[in-house]
């Protein structure tokens, strides 16, 4: 059962979230812990680059059309799934949460967890490490220009914004940038202290979240939504997960891919990442309620965790098997065993 339950993070998420809903920053001191969030996920997004081996991305992206399978999953079959979702609104699921679902629906996948996944399930885990990066990578110009076209297209408003896309690159790219440029002296350091480094992955997430839903919560985030509409979102996570694992596990092999390839696209396809999604929304929304906005995303972060543990632990487990029958089959061809058969 311990599959089930909330992660560390998801907790801490949890937290924050009563946090802001009973004691909101507000004013100036908003001001100044904005300024040091935006500081926060800059130095988040350095990390990220800095983590980044350049050998891993060259041997990875040699397996092209793999890649090519998970970013038309991610940037192209998932918009599409939470663009047809539209036909609910507003009958079922309230227009700012369903915003909140074409969002998610746009972000990169996940890099710390697809990769887990993959690797617990036996797949191919140089490829996993390769595509969730580059998926994050692309997603910095991808996300926001899919928010302008899906926005426009489903009638919500907005649009492409070259100022937004301005500003992703000066508060998310260039961070990334230099930490890709000095990975090379850094680098090894940066992974060697994976655990003393993480509060600030986390720390940054958590900020961000505390700050959006300071924000909706003064502006009457819980008077506006009620337990139906909530319980609304996570079945139409749910269903989006479900269709979405479906396509890539028999997509992948109706594709011909081997075993360990399926598990990297299922896992890496289905993602979406909060560390990622989340200051993605500070900038793209800036200005705007984005408490709404990034609840479907949290609430999608868990659901995803939980549904994916059971599949990686079903795939080890299928792998155990093969590898037992295989043997069972050697030791029966075996001359040893031939002989004694013989003699018998």
């Amino acid at each position: 059962m311990r599959r089930f339950l909330p992660d560390t993070f998801t907790m801490l998420l949890v937290l924050t979230v009563l946090t802001a809903s009973f004691f909101p920053v507000q004013g100036t001191s908003a001001h100044y812990f904005g300024t040091a969030t935006n500081f926060a996920i800059g130095l988040l997004f350095f990390l990220h680059g800095a983590r980044l081996s350049r050998d891993v991305v060259i041997a990875g992206l040699l397996h092209w059309r793999l890649h090519m399978v998970i970013l038309l999953t991610t940037f192209g079959i998932f918009p599409l799934l939470a663009l047809a979702m539209g036909v609910l609104v507003p009958t079922i699921l309230p227009q700012a949460l369903y915003t909140g679902i074409l969002f998610l629906s746009v972000l990169p996948s996940t890099v710390q967890s697809s990769i887990a996944f993959t690797s617990i399930a036996g797949g191919n885990v140089p490829a996993a490490i390769c595509a969730a990066s580059a998926s994050n990578i692309f997603g910095m110009f991808l996300t926001p220009l899919l928010v302008g076209v899906l926005f426009s297209v489903g009638g919500h408003g907005g649009g492409f914004s070259w100022d937004v896309l301005e500003q992703i690159m000066l508060q998310l790219l260039a961070p990334f940038i230099a930490g890709q440029i000095l990975q090379p002296w850094i680098g090894n350091w940066i992974r060697s202290k994976k655990k003393i480094l993480m509060p600030v992955d986390r720390g940054s997430i958590l900020m961000v979240v505390y700050s959006a839903f300071s924000e909706a919560v003064v502006e009457g985030l819980w008077h506006t939504f009620s337990v139906v509409d909530i319980v609304t979102v996570i079945i139409a996570n749910m269903v989006l997960l479900v269709l979405v694992l479906c396509i890539t596990m028999f997509g992948s092999r109706a594709l011909g891919f081997s075993k360990a390839d399926e598990i990297t696209i299922t896992f890496c396809g289905s993602k979406k990442s909060l560390a990622s999604g989340v200051p993605m929304a500070n900038v793209i929304f800036a200005g705007q309620g984005i408490g709404a906005i990034v609840l479907p995303l949290m609430l999608f972060h868990q659901i995803q965790l939980m549904a994916c543990a059971v599949i990686a632990q079903k795939y080890a487990d299928a792998a155990k098997r093969r590898e037992a029958a295989k043997a069972g089959a050697e030791t029966a061809g075996s001359p040893k065993t031939n002989g004694a058969t013989n003699a018998a």
